[in-house]
C-alpha cells in the first residue's frame, strides 16, 4: 500500500542538483583544454629552422586540420605568389658573393625570407574562425610583400635593372606624382636603362617599392573601414527597421497607418480596406500586419532600386566588396524609408502634413 507521506509533498525525492553544473564544467574545461593545445601546436608550427622549410604552403600533416584544403580564392592566388617568392628566394640562396660580410648579410636575408613565407603559408592555411578572413588577409600580404622588397635587395644588377621597370609601374601607380621619391625613381629608372646601375640606385629602388607596398596598404585600410562602417550601418538599420516590425504587430494601434477617405464609407489600411464603423478613428483600424505590408513594399522598392543599379558596379581589386556592402544597405534603407513616409504622410502623425495632400491622392 502506498505510503500517504509520498502524495502530501513533504518529502519529495531529491534530484541531483549538481549534475547540470558539473556537466557545465567539464564542458568549459574541454574548451578550455582544446584551445591550449592547438595554441600550443600553432607555437610549434611558427618555430624556426632553416633547415624544416621545404614548402611553406603545404598543409600541415596534423589529422584534426584536414579540412583545410578547401580555401577561398584570395587564399588560391596568395598560395602561388608565395610558391613563386619561395623558388625566387631559392634562387638567390644559389648565389654567392665574394665578400664575407655581404655574404653573411645574404644569408640573414634569406633567414628573414623564410620566415616572412613561413608567416605567409601559416595565414593562408590557419583554421578559420568567424570574421577572421581580413585579418589573414592582411597578414598573408603583409609578409609576401615584405618578401618581394628583400628579394630586391639580394637579386642582381641585371635582375635590378630588368625589375626596375615593375617597380616604376608600382610607384607610379600608388604614389602622388608630386612625391619626391616618386619623382627620383622615375629617373634612377630612366638612366638604369641606358647606363647601368650605380650604387646608390639599389636602395633608392627598394625604398621606392615599401613606400608603393605601404600606400597600398593604406588604401586597403580605408576600403575595410569604409565597408566596416557600411555593415555596422546595415546592422542598426535592420535592427530598426525588424522593431518598428514588432512593435506594429504587439502595438497596432500606437502606430497609425490607416486613413479615412471622405465620401466613403471604409476605412483604407495598407492590409486592406475595412467598413467604417461609426465613432471609430483611424488607429482602431490598424492591423497587426500594416507595418509589415508597408515595409515588405519599401524592400521592393529597394530591391528594384538595387537591380537598376547593377549595371553601374564596376569590379574592384579589393578583397572587401564595397559593393555589395552599400546594395545591402539599401534593403533595410528601403523598408524603413517607406515606414517613415507612410507615417508622415497617411497617417497623420504630424499634424497639418496630410492637408498638404489632395484627397483625391
Amino acid at each position: 500500500m502506498t505510503s500517504r507521506n509520498a502524495f502530501n509533498g513533504t518529502e519529495s525525492p531529491k534530484k541531483p542538483r549538481g549534475g547540470a553544473f558539473i556537466f557545465i564544467l567539464l564542458w568549459v574545461t574541454s574548451l578550455l583544454l582544446g584551445r591550449f593545445l592547438i595554441s600550443a601546436e600553432s607555437k610549434g608550427d611558427h618555430a624556426y629552422e632553416t633547415n624544416r622549410r621545404k614548402n611553406v604552403v603545404q598543409l600541415p600533416k596534423l589529422p584534426m586540420r584536414l579540412f583545410r584544403v578547401h580555401k577561398t580564392v584570395w587564399r588560391e592566388r596568395a598560395a602561388a605568389r608565395i610558391l613563386y617568392l619561395e623558388q625566387q628566394a631559392d634562387r638567390e640562396r644559389c648565389r654567392a658573393v665574394d665578400s664575407r660580410t655581404d655574404q653573411c648579410q645574404r644569408e640573414r636575408t634569406l633567414e628573414g625570407i623564410a620566415r616572412q613565407l613561413e608567416e605567409a603559408g601559416t595565414a593562408i592555411s590557419a583554421q578559420r574562425r568567424l570574421f577572421s578572413g581580413a585579418a589573414a588577409l592582411e597578414r598573408t600580404w603583409a609578409n609576401a610583400r615584405a618578401t618581394d622588397v628583400m628579394l630586391l635587395k639580394l637579386c642582381s644588377e641585371e635582375d635590378l635593372i630588368s625589375r626596375s621597370a615593375d617597380v616604376l609601374s608600382h610607384v607610379k601607380q600608388h604614389l602622388r606624382p608630386g612625391d619626391p621619391l616618386r619623382l627620383r625613381a622615375e629617373a634612377v629608372a630612366d638612366r638604369m636603362v641606358v647606363d647601368g646601375a650605380l650604387p646608390g640606385d639599389r636602395g633608392l629602388l627598394v625604398v621606392a617599392l615599401d613606400a608603393s607596398y605601404d600606400a597600398l596598404d593604406a588604401e586597403f585600410s580605408r576600403v575595410r573601414s569604409l565597408s566596416v562602417i557600411l555593415r555596422i550601418a546595415t546592422f542598426f538599420v535592420l535592427l530598426g527597421a525588424s522593431g518598428l516590425a514588432v512593435w506594429g504587430w504587439f502595438c497596432p494601434h500606437s502606430l497609425n497607418m490607416c486613413f479615412l477617405p471622405e465620401g466613403k464609407g471604409i476605412a483604407a489600411c495598407p492590409s486592406g480596406e475595412i467598413a467604417r464603423k461609426p465613432k471609430y478613428l483611424p488607429s482602431h483600424y490598424a492591423q497587426h500586419v500594416d507595418v509589415l505590408v508597408i515595409e515588405a513594399a519599401g524592400l521592393a522598392g529597394a530591391a528594384l532600386t538595387v537591380i537598376a543599379s547593377l549595371r553601374r558596379i564596376q569590379g574592384t581589386s579589393s578583397p572587401y566588396m564595397l559593393p555589395l556592402s552599400a546594395a545591402l544597405l539599401k534593403f533595410p534603407t528601403g523598408a524603413l524609408t517607406a515606414f517613415i513616409g507612410v507615417l508622415l504622410i497617411r497617417g497623420g502623425f504630424i499634424p497639418g502634413l496630410s492637408d498638404l495632400i489632395p484627397a483625391r491622392k
